[in-house]
C-alpha cells in the first residue's frame, strides 16, 4: 500500500511551497491529497491534484503525515503533524517585541527547519517544551530554485537586455514599503532604465494593488501568482522591505535593496528615503565584491543546501520520526474550537 500524505494549506502561496514535496512523494510511490481552508483558491490546483473538501474525507483518507506550511493545524485530523514553514525568518516582531517566527503554538510533532540559526533556536525551544522534534532538512519550496530549467520561465524576456528589478512587498501596514515609495517606483519605471516586475504578498490591501496595477507600462509588469520562484529566477536585483521572499532571492547570490527594512546586515543594501533607491539599485546591479562576500556568508548561515534535495530530506525525517521522549502537546482548546468552527466540524474524534 502506498503511503498517504495530506497537504493542509491556508494561503494561496502554499501551493508552490508543497509541490516539490509532492513530486518527491510521487517519485517514491506515495499518494497526496490536498485540503484547502475556505479562503484558499481551489483554481490553483492542477488537474492531477486531488482535493479533499471535508474533515470526514480527511479521516477516511487517513494520512500517514500532514504537511503544513503555516502556523496551525487541527488536532482532530489523523497523521503526524509536520510544519515545513511558510517562509524565512524576516525578523518581524509582535506587539510584545517577540519574534513571531519562533512562536511555539503546540500544534506540531516535527519541525523541518533550515539554516544553522533557525535550527538552533527551534532546538533550544524543543528542549524547553519537549513536545516536538526538529530536523534540519532545508526548505522544499527552494528545490526548484536550484533545479528547474529557466527555458520556459514566462518572466524572462531574452529580447530585452535591460537589467530586471523585482519589487516585492509584504502586506502589513507596519512593515510594507509599497505605500511609501509609489511615486519613486512610478518615476523609475517611466524612465525606461530598467525592466520592472512587481509582486506583492497575497494579503496586500486592494487599494495598494490597484494603484500599482495602474502603473503598468512597457517597462513595468504587475504579477499575481501562487509561485514566486520563476520571478526570483528572472530578476537581477530585488527591491523589498521585510518580506521573507528577499531571503529566497539572496540564495541565488543576487543582491537585495531594502527600504527601511528591519533586517540588518552587510549582506543587504538598506535605504531610508525614496530618493536613495535608484543609486542603491545601481550599486546592487554592479555586485561589488565585498557585498557578494557578505551574501555568501549569509547563505551559509540561513540555508546552506543548494542541491535541490530538501524534499527528500523532509520525507526521510518523517520516515525516521518516533514519539520517543516527547510529552503530550497542549490541548489548545480555544485554537481547536476556532478551527472546528472554520471547518464546520463538531464531531468528537
Amino acid at each position: 500500500m502506498p503511503k498517504k500524505y495530506l497537504f493542509y494549506i491556508s494561503q494561496n502561496y502554499s501551493f508552490a511551497i508543497l509541490r516539490p514535496l509532492q513530486t518527491e512523494i510521487r517519485r517514491r510511490g506515495g499518494e497526496v491529497s490536498w485540503f484547502l481552508e475556505p479562503n484558499v483558491n481551489a483554481d490553483y490546483l492542477s488537474s492531477d491534484e486531488v482535493q479533499l473538501t471535508t474533515v470526514e474525507a480527511i479521516n477516511a483518507f487517513n494520512p500517514f503525515a500532514v504537511f503544513v506550511p503555516g502556523n496551525v493545524v487541527p488536532s482532530f485530523i489523523p497523521g503526524l503533524k509536520v510544519t515545513v514553514f511558510h517562509g524565512f525568518d524576516a525578523g518581524k516582531l509582535d506587539w510584545k517585541g517577540k519574534n513571531t517566527h519562533f512562536r511555539i503554538r503546540g500544534c506540531f510533532d516535527l519541525h523541518c527547519s533550515y539554516g544553522k540559526d533557525m535550527t538552533k533556536q527551534f532546538e533550544q525551544l524543543a528542549e524547553k517544551y519537549q513536545t516536538y522534534k526538529v530536523v534540519d532538512t532545508g526548505w522544499p519550496a527552494l528545490d526548484p530554485l536550484f533545479t528547474t530549467d529557466t527555458a520556459l520561465n514566462p518572466y524572462i524576456d531574452n529580447e530585452d537586455k535591460r537589467p530586471t528589478v523585482l519589487f516585492c512587498s509584504t502586506f502589513s501596514p507596519r512593515f510594507s514599503c509599497a505605500p511609501h515609495i509609489f511615486e519613486a517606483i512610478k518615476k523609475l519605471s517611466e524612465s525606461g532604465k530598467w525592466r520592472w516586475l512587481v509582486q506583492f504578498h497575497p494579503k496586500m490591501g486592494a487599494d495598494i494593488v490597484e494603484k500599482y496595477k495602474a502603473l503598468e507600462n512597457d517597462n513595468l509588469t504587475f504579477i499575481e501568482t501562487d509561485n514566486v520562484v520563476p520571478l526570483l529566477k528572472s530578476a537581477d536585483v530585488m527591491l523589498c522591505d521585510t518580506s521573507s521572499v528577499l531571503l529566497m532571492f539572496l540564495l541565488q547570490r543576487k543582491p537585495v535593496v531594502t527600504f527601511k527594512g528591519n533586517q540588518q546586515g552587510e549582506h543587504l543594501i538598506n535605504v531610508s528615503s525614496p530618493e536613495q533607491i535608484e543609486l542603491a539599485l545601481t550599486e546592487a546591479l554592479e555586485q561589488p565584491d565585498e557585498l557578494m562576500r557578505k551574501i555568501d556568508d549569509y547563505i551559509e548561515y540561513i540555508h546552506a543546501y543548494t542541491d535541490g534535495n530538501s524534499s527528500a530530506r523532509v520525507l526521510d525525517a518523517v520516515d525516521n520520526f518516533t514519539f520517543d521522549s516527547l510529552k503530550s502537546k497542549p490541548l489548545n482548546l480555544l485554537r481547536q474550537l476556532k478551527l472546528r468552527k472554520k471547518l464546520g466540524f463538531w464531531k468528537l474524534s
